[in-house]
């Protein structure tokens, strides 16, 4: 007779967690993830839902981040405080990456008189860990932490041209293309055919695929020894730049940030 339930060692090894695996951490960070899903303060009932945590269980994490000056809250509604930036500061004073590319990428902004975004590869999303912008008085542009599909975005495609052709198949076979915009390509055919582009032509122009009205160009963004580790963009509104202007006046710059920042890159 088959067994309606699995053991919670039987549950580890289907997600392949080893023997290191600390479950009590990756519960507490299971939560601490659940409040962008909300986007507002979570009720101990809501946290245990988002979570499929049972509901003492995520009190007691609660109550121990509550500790730890991480979460606010009563016995009815929780909130993160401020203090879990320093999880996301952690991350941008250690990332050799940030370091190397800021100057880089102020520069550029500078000259461009627009803002310069700096991207990664976070499955199938493109998180967002560095911005420069230029010295105007109105700018626009994606901030740190800010995540988007990598399909229909000019920095996810530049990041996913890093692909050997069989392993960019899986990966686009396995993503569900959204129409963002009517001008998303949600074909997986044409959209691999658009990925593999971005490895001759070495450059990405999306325009109005993930935000109807705006348009940016990205290339890669390589270490000393050829690997792709991120990708820099400089993004405008349809009415105020062009693509050939893109190509024109950016791509220039792109592509000087990129080579500068190449030996740099460990």
């Amino acid at each position: 007779m088959p067994k309606l339930k699995r053991t919670e060692e039987e549950k580890k090894q289907a997600r392949g967690d080893g023997p290191e695996f600390v479950e009590a951490l990756d519960r507490g960070l299971r939560v601490i993830q659940a409040f962008s899903r909300e986007g507002r303060p979570m009720t101990l009932s809501k946290a245990a839902e988002l979570t499929g945590l049972a509901r003492a269980t995520v009190r007691r994490i609660l109550l121990t981040l509550k500790a730890s000056g991480l979460v606010h809250g009563d016995d009815r509604l929780f909130s993160l405080t401020p203090r879990v930036l320093l999880l996301a500061s952690s991350y941008l004073a250690s990332n050799q990456i940030n370091t190397v590319m800021q100057p880089l990428m102020d520069a550029t902004a500078a000259e461009a008189r627009e803002v310069c975004s700096l991207a990664v590869l976070d499955g199938d999303q493109v998180v967002f860990i560095a911005r420069a912008s230029a010295t105007r008085m109105f700018s626009t542009g994606l901030d740190i932490g800010y995540r988007l599909p990598a399909y229909c975005t000019s920095v996810g495609r530049a990041l996913l041209s890093r692909m050997p052709d069989d392993q960019l198949r899986e990966a686009i076979e396995r993503m569900t293309l959204t129409a963002m915009t009517p001008q998303t390509v949600t074909d997986k055919a044409a959209l691999i055919a658009a990925i593999s582009a971005v490895r001759s032509d070495g450059y990405s122009l999306v325009d109005g695929e993930a935000e109807e009205g705006f348009r940016s160009i990205s290339v890669p963004v390589r270490r000393y020894d050829g690997g792709i580790v991120a990708a820099a963009n400089i993004g405008g509104h349809v009415d105020r730049i062009t693509t050939d202007e893109m190509k024109e006046r950016f791509l220039p710059l792109l592509n000087k940030l990129a080579a500068a920042a190449q030996p740099l890159l460990v």
